[in-house]
């Protein structure tokens, strides 16, 4: 009993917060995690706050960032813009085709590597926010079957409707056979 008492008191003599400190040996302190990652998002909401804080005034400030808008919309524009004066003036857009078979290869391989890569970035990161929407709609799965489990064991347990109106002055639709479904059914 004295060995046990003794092991007890060595364990608990320094209060709750020897517990903690034995505790975090195994495990994240979850609270202390949390904070570093909100002292770290607010630092990085700081840095781009201090960064946008001055408006960019300068002509040549506001030309980068028209500039930097252009590439995406001038492509898509341009691809379409071929299109159509291949339809308007065949010929003119055969002599045009004939002038980029003369680019040379490694050229080309150059331009689609700078092309990769400024798309890359931004395909890479909309498929990822899609993995993450599927990944979301996958995890609801068992909460819909479970659901419409639910909804069958409601629909076996519910007495069935009546076919047709239960008001004794009305006349009751007929079951029997139906001569002329039956003969539209015949001219099909």
């Amino acid at each position: 009993m004295g060995v046990m008492n003794g092991a007890l008191g060595m364990l608990f003599s320094g209060g709750p917060t020897a517990i903690r400190e034995a505790a975090e040996v195994f495990r994240v302190n979850a609270e202390a995690a949390d904070m570093r990652d909100l002292e770290l998002r607010r630092a990085v909401l700081e840095e781009f706050a201090h960064e946008f804080a001055q408006p960019r005034a300068t002509l040549f400030d506001r030309l980068i960032d028209g500039a930097n808008r252009l590439p995406r919309p001038l492509m898509a524009l341009g691809t379409v813009g071929l299109a159509i004066s291949a339809m308007v003036d065949p010929v003119w857009f055969a002599a045009r085709m004939q002038g980029m078979a003369l680019v040379p290869e490694p050229l080309w391989w150059l331009m689609g590597a700078i092309i990769s890569f400024y798309f890359g970035a931004r395909y890479q990161a909309k498929g990822q926010d899609f993995q993450r929407s599927i990944a979301g709609t996958m995890a609801m799965a068992p909460v819909v079957a479970r659901n419409l489990q639910q909804l069958r064991a409601l629909s076996d347990a519910a007495p069935a409707a009546p076919d047709g109106p239960q008001d004794s002055g009305t006349v009751p639709r007929s079951q029997g056979p139906n001569p002329a479904l039956d003969d539209w059914r015949a001219g099909l």
